[in-house]
């Protein structure tokens, strides 16, 4: 779930290490926007887009997240802990970026891991906002909220990467050469109205479906665990995954996000249908994708509304 995944068999340690730079390339007029990664390609292609366009990108990755590749396509690099978000602020601020975006996955497992204090070694300001933030709940959408919030409160504003990569999200229609069954299809309409409720109480993008049965659902864990434990509850295989943007989706995070992992992971699990929500879900290196899925025998569809005729 996009700024939010495991990476804890990296080890955590999330703030304990010294934050690492680079200069700026050269003085440059351009534009600057900000840009928070966190893991995978999405903010890769986004730096790339951005600077296409003229944009001066300063990056903040999240440490043990962040791609080093992003060092060499940013104007500026820090590598900075999860839980430094006053240092975060004061790179952005020191960079020139009052415009932000967010990309890539951060592990939200975290939280909830024994002596959690000690492992992410939080400063002041994010002490400050987490006693300080409302405590209803803990869902993504009101942690990054949250965020987003604090970050205001130093005149930064989010934006969504997507409205400078746009064509990242996926188009209306079937991707693949393999087209979905007559039931396949009903699965996929099953999934969907199962998916969008699911996203509406802020629990997760994705349900594995088999015969108008739901076998997983995706929550804390992230797509790739949902998918691996219904191809453990499926040995049969022949399922269908349905990942939708939430009915209240903010385009500025957690957009929903596939790949080359995903459908590596769909293969070993038994998958046949990959069923996402048209022009909401971004599809990372989609040639490749697609190319992947034909050779597995996966389809893949985008729909609106649950829609496949």
């Amino acid at each position: 779930m996009p700024l939010l995944q495991e990476t804890t068999r990296r080890g955590l340690g999330l703030g304990l290490g010294r934050i690492r730079r680079t200069p700026s390339r050269k003085p440059t007029e351009a534009p600057v926007i900000g840009l928070l990664a966190g893991s995978g390609r999405f903010p890769i292609l986004f730096a790339e887009a951005a600077r296409r366009q003229g944009f001066a990108v300063a990056c903040v990755g999240i440490q043990y997240e962040a791609s080093d590749e992003l060092r060499d396509l940013c104007d500026t690099f820090d590598v900075v802990g999860v839980a430094k978000m006053g240092r975060m602020i004061r790179t952005f601020r020191r960079r020139g970026a009052r415009e932000i975006v967010m990309a890539g996955k951060v592990t939200k497992n975290v939280i909830y891991t024994p002596m959690r204090w000690l492992h992410l070694c939080p400063d002041l300001r994010t002490v400050q906002w987490w006693h300080r933030r409302n405590r209803a709940d803990n869902r993504d959408d009101s942690l990054l909220l949250s965020v987003i919030a604090e970050f205001e409160r130093d005149d930064m504003t989010f934006a969504s990467a997507l409205d400078y990569a746009p064509e990242l999200l996926v188009k209306e229609g079937l991707l693949t050469r393999r087209v979905p069954s007559p039931a396949e299809r009903e699965d996929i309409q099953f999934g969907w109205v199962m998916a969008k409720e699911m996203g509406r109480l802020d629990v997760g993008q994705s349900v594995a479906v088999k015969e108008k049965a739901t076998l997983a659902i995706e929550a804390i864990e992230g797509t790739d665990r949902c998918i691996e434990r219904a191809g453990q509850l499926c040995r049969a295989g022949g399922w269908t995954l349905v990942k939708v943007a939430k009915p209240q989706q903010d385009m500025r995070f957690d957009v929903p996000t596939v790949g080359l992992v995903t459908i590596e992971n769909l293969r070993k699990a038994g998958a046949r249908v990959l069923a996402i929500e048209a022009d909401r879900t971004i599809v990372v290196d989609q040639p490749d994708v697609v190319a992947l899925a034909d050779r597995y025998g996966i389809a893949i569809i985008a729909v609106r509304d649950g829609f496949t005729a």
